[in-house]
Parts: structure tokens; sequence; C-alpha cells
């Protein structure tokens, strides 16, 4: 049974940290680089000017209950925070978790960041928590979310319309994508593939 864990991942000129109050300030920062707040379908919305604390809080909170895992990406040869992501819907009885609440400032979209990001949570997941699946999501709308993840080489189950309520209260529909413990080397290999295309390697 898996039991995921607040934890520091670096590698491919990313580190993933664990999310502290502390880091608001900086997620709000990133998320204004392309006022990514306004992107009402999506998660990100919350972390609209002035509300980043309690963005931070709900993150934590649910960490606490022991629903997500949240963390911020900074990369390397700035410093920089550069956005979040998040272990979420943690199912420890089948050891599965899904990947999730991800944004990256506008300025570090398309770049090594996003692959680096995925590739050392994937990894954390399959070969140090015994994940047998990893999850992933995409709201219907956001057609750039839904082909990140298909270039990440992971497989769509399907679609539920009408599924889920967006932060603005309309109703949205779900793409949902996995990655298999059996489809992982393949997967690694893949993103491995595309980080060197970026002249990174896991000690950069």
């Amino acid at each position: 049974m898996i039991n995921p864990q607040p934890v520091v991942l670096e590698g491919h000129g990313v580190r993933l940290e664990p999310m502290e109050i502390e880091h608001a300030a900086a997620l709000a920062a990133a998320a204004n680089d392309g006022e990514l707040w306004k992107l009402w379908y999506v998660a990100v919305s919350g972390l609209a000017p002035g509300r980043e604390t309690a963005y931070v809080e709900a993150a934590l909170e649910n960490q606490r209950d022991g629903h997500q895992v949240p963390f911020v990406v900074r990369e390397l040869t700035t410093g920089a925070i550069v956005g979040s992501t998040r272990y979420h819907d943690i199912i420890h009885a089948i050891d599965r978790v899904e990947i999730g609440y991800t944004f990256y400032a506008a300025s570090w979209q398309r770049t090594h960041v996003n692959t680096a990001t995925k590739l050392l949570l994937f990894e954390h997941a399959f070969e140090t928590l015994g994940c047998q699946v990893v999850g992933l999501r995409a709201d219907g709308l956001n057609l750039k979310s839904q082909q990140a993840i298909e270039a990440l080489g992971a497989k769509k189950d399907g679609a539920l319309r009408h599924f889920q309520a967006r932060p603005d209260g309309s109703p949205r529909d779900l793409h949902f994508y996995s990655v298999l413990l059996s489809e992982w080397p393949t997967v690694r290999q893949h993103l491995e593939g595309r980080l060197r295309l970026h002249g990174m390697t896991r000690r950069t």
C-alpha cells in the first residue's frame, strides 16, 4: 500500500520542493507571468491576485488529509519558482496516484521544465512509492494540456462528460489518461529522449 509523503525531487534542471505557506508570493508571481489565473477552466484560477495564501492553505489542508502532495517547481539555472504540481486523488489501497494541478509561468512553457517535472514524478511514483498506475486528467477545453499529456506517452482512458464543476461553477468534461507500471520503462525512455533534445541530463 503506497504512502506518498512530502519529499524533494531533483534532476534535469528542476527541483520539486514540498509546498509551504512561504511559497505563496512566488507562486503568485509565476501565475502572473502570462496571467494564468485568468484561465477559468483550470485550477490555477485560484491564484488570482490576493488569493495566493488561501490557495496554498487549501493545498496544505488536502495534504494533511492524505488526499494530495503538493510541490513547487524550482528551475535550477535561475533559482526561481516557476510553477507547481501535485500528486492527487491518491488511492492507497490500489497503489494509484494522479499527477495534476500543474501550471508553469508562461515564459517556462514549452521548455524542459514540464518534461523534467513529469519524469521526476513518474520515477518517484513507480520506483519509490510502488505505484501500479499513475493517472492524469485534463479539462475538455484545455487542448494544450491534453496535447502535453499525450506527448508524455500516457494512454487515453476516455472522457467523462458533464462530470465536474469548474472553479467558476460551469460544468466540465474531463479527459482521463494513465501510465501503467508495465508501460513505465517505455515512457521513461521517451521522456529522457525529449530531455536530451533540450540538452538536459540527470545532473544538469
